[in-house]
């Protein structure tokens, strides 16, 4: 509900506060006064577009801020949930719009994109007018006011939910399946590669190894023609060796009887040098024995180490770095498995999907049916009481072929209007009347207006082009809404005027040098001056005194 309006240098309002209370609230004031320059500028709070030319001449900036209680509105309170702009006390909304043109939106305080204060706004106000926002002329609004009426909105947000779920779901099979191809091809080629390697079978470290034996194999000859040698030198040279001379050098130093104590480290010496030289010719002839130089094992040596770096060639690796590259290619090719695993999976969460929304899509569409003949009934009664003789309404339900889920459902729907007897049913964009267009919407209000979730409305002049009778109807349509919430009406006709809880005067306050807007709160005294004006001119009398009286304590009666 609307409970505070405050406008500061708006076209010809330099300040205005207005408190805004539950029930019918008229406005009325003569042509001119600015009765809608207070809906213009609540329009701004709400996302509409301005432009620098809605400042005050002389001011710098205009500021509008509308206050809204949204205790008992849990649509509008979730929303602003999601976004960290709850608040304690009133939802504010704010419009700054400066002398430049440059435009600012905010929302509790915090900054905000103006497609955010509009849609906070619907979600909190529905302003009915001629003008081009009237939300009654979109499809959107009807489709709401249909599933309000039906008490299917729960079930029209799980076939949302569904066909968001499927889009989205869509959308990631999609994805996956346009690199299929590539996938696969990347799939062959790893599987491919990592069979090389597999057959491969390179061993921890096992090319050091063979490269030291294939060094070993290589230098066989030379390597036993060496050790021969040295085994000769050592102990088979007949012109002298190594184990005789240490033979004869002990043999001499120990012929002593009194051998000196100093020469027997010299002799240890020789001694040890004796048993080490015999064990190294004991291990070259064991080595030269046992060794075996074997051609083919150099060849087997060699084609082993040509397959390593022929891979690691064909890889573009380091041969020792082959088995990293096993593992990373591994690696990848399960996480191409995976992606093979999600497409399948993505395709049972599709087709589950689409069963879902069909389901419920089709439940929807059934009470959609069932509902729209009764509101098109209750309706056109409605127009009828209006002053719309003869007037008929009816809502179209459409299927239309779907390719994929719809988030509106399995139908097009349509408001669908005739507003006088013989004319065939338009749709309500097309209704060329704007007063007729307001009735309409009054009628279509009336009998939303319980199950409505917008818990106030606006009217700019719905009684254009009626009175009498039909005057006095309006006025008590304006008022059940009103009893139910908040209802703010502009209006001509004393017959509406009088049917308000709360009554606003717009007039013109004119200074020496500028005029101004200003805006009264009346009192019962005041109401009844200001409908006896609309009833009877500027001119007073006690007749339409009288008259003005009798309307306003009617209305409080009924």
């Amino acid at each position: 509900m609307l409970v505070h309006l405050s406008v500061h240098n708006y076209a010809i309002v330099e300040h205005l506060d207005l408190e805004l209370a539950a029930g019918m609230t008229v406005i009325t004031g003569e042509t001119g006064a600015g009765k809608s320059i207070m809906l213009d500028a609540l329009g701004l709070a709400l996302g509409d577009r301005a432009d620098s030319g809605v400042v005050r001449p002389g001011a710098d900036k205009a500021d509008i801020l509308a206050s809204f209680d949204v205790s008992a509105i849990a649509e509008a309170r979730d929303w602003l949930a999601e976004r960290d702009l709850e608040q304690d006390g009133p939802c504010i909304l704010r419009r700054v719009i400066t002398a430049e043109g440059r435009s600012r939106a905010y929302i509790n305080g915090t900054p905000c994109p103006l497609g955010d204060l509009k849609h906070l706004g619907e979600l909190l106000i529905d302003i009915h007018s001629q003008h081009e926002h009237q939300s009654l002329l979109k499809a959107d609004t009807h489709r709401r006011l249909l599933d309000e009426y039906a008490g299917s909105q729960d079930l029209a947000r799980q076939v949302q939910l569904a066909a968001q779920r499927w889009k989205q779901t869509r959308q990631e099979l999609d994805r996956l399946s346009r690199s299929g191809d590539e996938q696969r091809a990347r799939h062959q080629l790893l599987s491919y590669q990592l069979e090389e390697l597999e057959n491969l079978g390179l061993g921890e470290n096992e090319l050091e190894q063979l490269e030291a034996e294939h060094k070993t194999q290589s230098n066989a000859g030379n390597l036993i023609a060496a050790c021969r040698q040295v085994v000769e030198l050592c102990s088979e040279s007949d012109a002298g060796n190594v184990l005789s001379a240490l033979t004869s050098s002990l043999n001499r130093l120990t012929a002593f009887q009194s051998q000196p104590a100093a020469l027997n480290e010299a002799v240890n010496l020789l001694s040890s040098a004796q048993i080490q030289v015999e064990e190294a010719i004991g291990e070259l002839n064991r080595f030269v024995d046992h060794f075996d130089a074997d051609p083919m094992r150099l060849q087997q040596l060699e084609e082993r180490m040509d397959a390593i770096y022929s891979l690691a060639r064909k890889h573009r690796v380091q041969p020792h770095e082959l088995q990293d590259l096993q593992q990373r290619l591994l690696d990848e090719l399960e996480a191409l498995n995976a992606d093979d695993e999600a497409i399948e999976r993505l395709g049972d969460e599709l087709a589950a999907y689409s069963r879902h929304y069909q389901e419920k899509a089709a439940e929807l569409s059934q009470m959609r049916q069932s509902a729209a003949p009764q509101l098109a009934k209750a309706v056109e009664v409605e127009m009828q009481r209006l002053g719309m003789p003869g007037g008929r309404f009816s809502i179209e339900l459409r299927s239309v072929p779907q390719e994929e889920p719809n988030m509106n459902g399995l139908e097009l729907l349509e408001f669908l209007v005739s507003a006088n007897p013989g004319q065939p049913l338009k749709g309500l964009a097309k209704v060329a009347s704007g007063g007729e267009l307001s009735r309409i919407s009054l009628a279509i209000q009336v009998i939303t207006a319980q199950t409505s979730r917008t818990p106030t409305l606006v009217f700019d002049e719905v009684d254009v082009g009626i009175g009498g009778p039909t005057a006095e109807v309006v006025g008590q349509l304006l008022r059940r809404l009103g009893e139910r919430g908040q209802v703010l009406t502009v209006t001509h006709l004393p017959q509406v005027a009088a049917q308000g809880h709360q009554h606003l005067f717009v007039h013109k306050d004119r200074g020496s040098s500028e005029t101004r807007t200003a805006v009264a709160n009346l009192k019962k005294a005041e109401r009844v001056e200001e409908i006896a004006r609309m009833l009877g001119g500027v001119d007073l009398t006690k007749e339409s005194l009288a008259h003005a009286r009798k309307m306003v304590d009617s209305a409080v009666q009924d």
